[in-house]
């Protein structure tokens, strides 16, 4: 911190998206003067977008609760936190000894990985629960990318990264990078990465249905149908097999199973892949020679080619591309972020279908079950339906498809806690809220995305405000229920351990730390003395010392994958084109998920809730540009105002999700007051990938009308 006795300067990270831009806050007493970028901080270099000044309203807004509160039939009241805490502990403990331990469910959403006080303490408070009804984010977003790089790598969060600030050729597919900062891949500023890579003769690619806002600063966009990914993918692998675009003999020796994948995807011809995904043969063969050509090549697929029905072997023929062509963990290729904090460990990292869920055996991923099946489990009845909720910084009933089910299912829980600031769509269902305090009131340290970064740093800030009188930190939050459950089941308490404390532990234990001989011995105390963080320097080759399979060896024939090429060959290649509409999501620069709709910075504008729609799709249906349609799905419809795009490839609609707000006893005034429609009203919660349970959003079925 510095600066005058008026204005002092802090500096700090964003916390709004995966990017983690740091930031330069100066501060009046009570009052923020100004946000802006850190110039010096070494991942984002000043960098910001526009969600950066609304970190001031979510400090300072009005609706964020700052104290527990009680519902009483209809209404709200105060009280403290540990009437609170007890209440809640009688509550869970209660329903567990009368039903058993998974009569609890539990759900992390997105910003619960924010920091470190979630990911470790709430991962503590979930063990201690013992239930295996554990729902996150991720079998909304992220699952097949998780589960392959499990198989793959040993460990289901190890991720491949695109070495973007070196690579020659990016291909993006299913991912909007501009909008997003980079999902999976922290990347701020990637406009600016762009023009560097066209500085130094490279390409990129862009592949969706959707001529997107990182399609048009790609060199190449290419529309593709919902859901084909997949077949495309194939195409490619099979031209650089067929064209020996790829010497296998020149890999390292830590690759098992690849004579066999190779043998088993040959029938995936690029001729076969064209009228399935609307992209001609020749472009798929192009691409294939251009990117085993290219002297460091990235092939990245992010959320679109995850939130389908072929998402797992999506994912995992993307991993299989990178592989052959020799960009896995080199320079300009894909490569592993080595992050001062390894939560990891040594050895395995994760299960896969060690059990299924009740009602309609979906398997186990990582330790938890898809968010698809959590409504079910609560409305079914009979052994093991869960009974209590714990949720964490979500809003089920705005993410989940077929969100009008999940908000019945809520309403039936006989007890409901949500650790959230807000009284929301789903929170309102809650009996008890347990508010953290403000964004800039306690200390900030990233694990989980100083593990997605296209940089490796490490950066620790202290808080910029104090937290009000009584407030519990996260952290706390959950050390207060564990402990309080604890003691009603005569189970001893172990010591706390503070976030401070345990930062520093995992640092000095760290790849950089003391510990571990490197020069930089970093310790907390170093890097509280580096207000704008400490730069670790680019991703290095890494394999297979770090792998975390027990052989060391990457085992590329994943039986799960393997056969479902079977489901491939017989859904994708032979099924032919539906004759409906198909539904795809986007991305909005100024919001993530449903969460940032009450900031006003963020509010302001045109309405951003809208489809867009092909216009000859429109004048097909004799529809006009901004009127309101009927969109419907097997689920459900909705009311939506229609623009007319030629963004949109034709058969292809989109809306953005989160929105749907001004529902009866929701306390978020600015939200409701642009409340949009819910995409998740029409989705359908049947429609996943088998392999991994992920919901799959993109390609549900619809029709529009006026």
């Amino acid at each position: 911190m510095t600066g005058s006795d008026d204005v002092k300067t802090h500096y700090w990270v964003c916390d709004l998206c995966e990017a983690v831009c740091g930031l330069e806050i100066k501060v009046s007493g009570s009052k923020i003067v100004s946000i802006k970028g850190d110039k010096d901080d070494p991942l984002s270099h000043g960098h910001v977008c526009p969600k950066a000044a609304a970190l001031e309203d979510k400090q300072f807004d009005p609706d964020r609760l700052r104290q527990p509160m009680k519902r009483t039939g209809e209404d709200w009241q105060p009280i403290s936190w540990r009437d609170a805490i007890d209440y809640t502990a009688d509550r869970l403990v209660e329903i567990q000894t009368k039903y058993g331990k998974d009569a609890v469910g539990t759900y992390f959403g997105n910003p619960a990985y924010h920091g470190a006080e979630n990911p470790v303490y709430g991962e503590a408070f979930l063990q201690s629960l013992g239930t295996k009804n554990r729902y996150t984010v991720a079998s909304m977003d992220q699952l097949p990318h998780a589960m392959v790089d499990y198989w793959l790598y040993g460990q289901g969060y190890f991720l491949s990264l695109p070495d973007i600030d070196r690579t020659q050729y990016l291909v993006v597919i299913g991912g909007n990078p501009l909008a997003s900062m980079g999902s999976l891949m922290g990347a701020p500023y990637f406009k600016n990465r762009m023009k560097k890579l066209r500085g130094r003769g490279g390409k990129m690619v862009v592949i969706d249905p959707r001529r997107s806002e990182t399609a048009e600063i790609a060199d190449e966009h290419h529309f593709i149908r919902p859901e084909s990914d997949t077949a495309l993918l194939l195409g490619m692998l099979n031209t650089m097999i067929e064209e020996k675009l790829v010497d296998l003999d020149a890999l390292p020796d830590f690759y098992d199973g690849l004579p066999e994948v190779i043998e088993r995807v040959r029938p995936f011809t690029a001729e076969r892949a064209a009228p399935v995904t609307g992209i001609k043969s020749d472009v798929i063969k192009r691409l294939a020679r251009e990117f085993a050509a290219a002297d460091g090549a990235c092939l990245y697929g992010r959320i679109g080619t995850n939130t389908q029905m072929f998402g797992t072997t999506s994912a995992w023929v993307i991993e299989i591309i990178n592989i052959v062509t020799g960009n896995l963990d080199r320079p300009g290729g894909m490569m592993f972020a080595n992050a001062a904090f390894d939560p990891f460990g040594d050895g395995p990292g994760g299960s896969y279908n060690s059990y299924k869920s009740r009602v309609r055996g979906a398997p186990e991923c990582l330790g938890e079950l898809p968010v698809s099946v959590m409504a079910e489990e609560i409305l079914t009845p009979g052994e093991g339906q869960i009974r209590a909720m714990v949720t964490l910084a979500g809003n089920p009933v705005l993410s989940f498809p077929n969100g009008s089910t999940v908000e019945t299912a809520l309403e039936q829980l006989e007890f409901m806690v949500s650790i959230d600031p807000y009284i929301n769509e789903s929170t309102r269902f809650a009996d008890i809220i347990l508010p953290p305090p403000g964004t800039f009131e306690g200390s900030r340290f990233d694990v989980v995305y100083s593990l997605l970064t296209v940089r490796n740093t490490a950066r620790y800030y202290e808080p910029i405000f104090p937290k009000q009188d009584g407030a519990l930190h996260n952290w706390e939050i959950f050390a207060e229920l564990g402990e309080a459950m604890a003691r009603r089941q005569g189970q001893e308490i172990p010591p706390r351990v503070t976030p401070e404390e345990m930062i520093d532990a995992g640092l000095r234990a760290g790849p950089y730390g003391e510990q571990s001989g490197h020069p930089a011995a970093l310790t907390l105390e170093k890097l509280k003395e580096s207000p704008h963080g400490i730069d670790m320097g680019p991703m290095e080759p890494c394999l297979p010392d770090r792998l975390y399979t027990t052989n060391k060896r990457i085992q590329c024939a994943v039986p799960e994958v393997m056969a479902d090429l079977n489901r491939v060959e017989s859904d994708l290649f032979e099924a032919g084109q539906p004759d409906e509409l198909v539904l795809i999501g986007r991305r909005q620069i100024r919001n993530k998920n449903s969460w940032m709709h009450n900031y006003k910075r963020l509010a302001k504008g045109k309405d951003r809730c809208v489809l867009f729609m092909h216009p000859i799709d429109l004048e097909e249906r004799q529809l006009k540009d901004g009127q309101t349609v009927q969109l419907s799905s097997r689920i459900g419809e909705i009311s939506v105002p229609v623009r007319s795009s030629d963004e949109m490839m034709r058969g292809v609609v989109s809306l953005p999700h989160g929105w749907g707000h001004g529902r009866k006893g929701t306390k978020i005034r600015t939200a409701n007051a642009h409340p949009g429609v819910s995409i998740n009203d029409i989705t359908d919660n049947s429609r996943t990938d088998p392999i991994s349970g992920n919901a799959a959003f993109s390609g549900t079925p619809v029709t529009v009308s006026g």
